[in-house]
This record gives structure tokens, C-alpha cells and sequence, in this order.
């Protein structure tokens, strides 16, 4: 199939689809709503299957590319599922680097996901990307399962199963100790959680379009954070004013980028979401902002 652009689309069956990807509608209903974007014998059916992800777009390190040691561990998380499995990818060198916890959409560790974290490794950082979705088998290899089963979580259980990750990771003995948070959608809001919860133990966080923590909340932030988020995303961009005042407040060193033009989903690039020009200008923000706070020597006390 070819690779289709949102500006091949109608805004509003975008927004219908968000709607959809986001569980506000079943796929009956986008199905049904779609109808009225029906045009020259393409069915509601066909929009659909040209609106979701096909992960052969997705691959920009290949999991054999020889630059990376790539490979799934599985990590005890006693206070939430037991354990949670993940992709964790380094450099193929023996160095102590920086970590990177990277945190999926709302479907689970899918072919995508493990692609950022093979880009980050390339880019001279150990990464790792759980999957929230360990204690129900895993994802499940279709985005619509993964959804369906996003669902039945238990979603405290599912934060402490992250928590243990980034904590594992940090006190990885390849680490330096120093980490940073990387998420997408549903993995951005935990981004935004994890800083507000590991406090000095995360170092630099980048949030894509992730829902964002109460002013309390973010007042307890300290780890440094470098926003992304798409202009024609308000449902989760208008959250951004207010969190940057909480972070402004609270002293944290902070950006945030609004990208014109660009929908929710914009880095994905699996998708007609897809903005290639926001894409590779918010990654460059995200491998800057790692560079810069993961890499820093730390301060000697006096």
C-alpha cells in the first residue's frame, strides 16, 4: 500500500480516527461516522485500513543491524505485575553509557517502539522499552488486540511495572546512572508521571504528546523536560500553557515545541500521522536534549 500523508485526509475524519486510537469510539461507530467520507469506491473499511499503523514503514535500524546489541530481558517488578518484559538495546561496545527508558503508545510494545529504541542505541545510548502490556501475555502483534487488551490492565499495577523498569535500568551496571524518559501518547503522560514521581533519580525527560500532570504534581518535577506536541492536538497541546507555568514555578529546566501543521501521533512513523519535517526536528530536540542533561559530568559537593 502506498504511504499516505494526513493531508490526503479530511481534519475531521483524522480527528474521528484520534477519537478511535484514544477508546472515546469503538471502531463500529469510526466505521459507521466514516461513511460520510466515502468517496470513488473507497468504503469506510478501506479508510480505516489506510489510517492504522503498517510497521514495515517503521524500520530505520534494523533489530540485526551490527552497530547494536539488541535483545528482550524480563524485569521483577514485585509491587506491581510480578514482572514486566522489554526490548533492551545498546551499542554494540562495551561502554558505560547514559540510559533511556522508552515508553509505548496505547497498544503496547509494537515494532515501532523497538525501532526508537534501536535509533537511540545508534545514537550511543543504552535503551530500554518495556512493555506494559507483560502481564497479559504481551503485545499481541495487532494494534486492535493490543487496545482491547490495554483496556483490562490494571493501570496502578501497569505505573509500578514502569517504575521498576526505570529504576532497574538506572542501577544497570553498563549505566552511568544517569536517566532519561522518552514517551509517545499514552508513554508521554507516563514520561510526565515518572518525573513527577522519581524526582533527582530521572535526569531529562521528553514527552510526545502526552497528557500532562496537575500543576501540584508538576511543582514536584526536577528532571528537566523537552516537550512535543502537534498544533492540531488540542485535546492535548492546550494542556501545555499551564504545565510550562507549574514548571516555570517550580524552576525545572524546560521547552516546549509546537509543531504547525502537525496532528497527535506526528513521530510515528507507521501512520499517515506521520509529519516527516516535525518528526526529525522534534527527535533532534530529543537526542539534543539526552545529550546535553545524560552526558553532563555530575557536580562535585564542596
Amino acid at each position: 500500500m502506498d504511504r499516505k500523508k494526513a493531508s490526503d485526509f479530511p481534519q475531521e475524519l483524522l480527528n474521528l480516527f484520534d477519537g478511535y486510537v484514544h477508546g472515546g469510539i469503538s471502531r463500529r461507530q469510526f466505521l459507521d461516522r466514516a461513511q460520510k467520507f466515502v468517496v470513488g469506491g473507497v468504503t469506510a473499511a478501506a479508510l480505516f485500513q489506510m489510517l492504522k499503523p503498517n510497521y514495515a514503514w517503521a524500520v530505520q535500524v534494523p533489530a540485526d543491524d551490527k552497530r547494536i546489541k539488541a535483545g528482550y530481558v524480563i524485569v521483577p517488578s514485585p509491587q506491581g505485575n510480578g514482572s514486566i518484559k522489554g526490548y533492551l538495546v545498546r551499542p554494540a561496545n562495551d561502554t558505560k553509557l547514559p540510559s533511556i527508558l522508552v515508553i509505548h503508545e496505547n497498544r503496547g510494545l509494537n515494532p515501532y517502539i523497538e525501532d526508537v529504541a534501536r535509533r537511540l542505541a545508534v545514537a550511543n545510548f543504552i535503551a530500554f522499552a518495556p512493555d506494559g502490556l507483560t502481564s497479559l501475555g504481551g503485545y499481541p502483534g495487532d494494534d486492535e488486540k493490543g487496545l482491547a487488551l490495554f483496556g483490562q490492565v490494571d493501570r496502578a499495577k501497569m505505573m509500578e511495572d514502569f517504575f521498576a523498569a526505570a529504576m532497574w535500568l538506572k542501577s544497570r551496571p553498563d549505566s552511568t546512572g544517569k536517566l532519561g524518559a522518552v514517551g509517545f501518547c499514552f508513554g508521554g503522560g507516563i514520561v510526565n508521571q515518572l518525573a513527577v514521581r522519581l524526582g533527582p533519580d530521572l535526569a531529562a525527560g521528553v514527552p510526545f504528546y502526552g497528557a500532562q500532570p496537575s500543576p501540584a504534581d508538576a511543582a514536584k518535577t526536577k528532571a528537566p523536560i523537552n516537550a512535543q506536541y502537534g498544533a492540531l492536538d488540542p485535546r492535548i497541546t492546550d494542556g501545555w500553557p499551564a504545565f510550562d507555568a507549574a514548571l516555570t514555578q517550580a524552576q525545572v529546566p524546560h521547552e516546549g515545541h509546537i509543531y504547525k501543521g502537525a496532528n497527535h501521533g506526528f513521530h510515528n512513523d507507521t501512520t499517515p500521522r506521520y509529519d516527516e519535517a516535525a518528526a526529525k526536528e522534534a527527535w533532534q530536540h530529543t537526542l539534543d536534549w539526552f545529550n546535553k542533561y545524560l552526558r553532563a559530568e555530575p557536580k562535585t559537593s564542596g
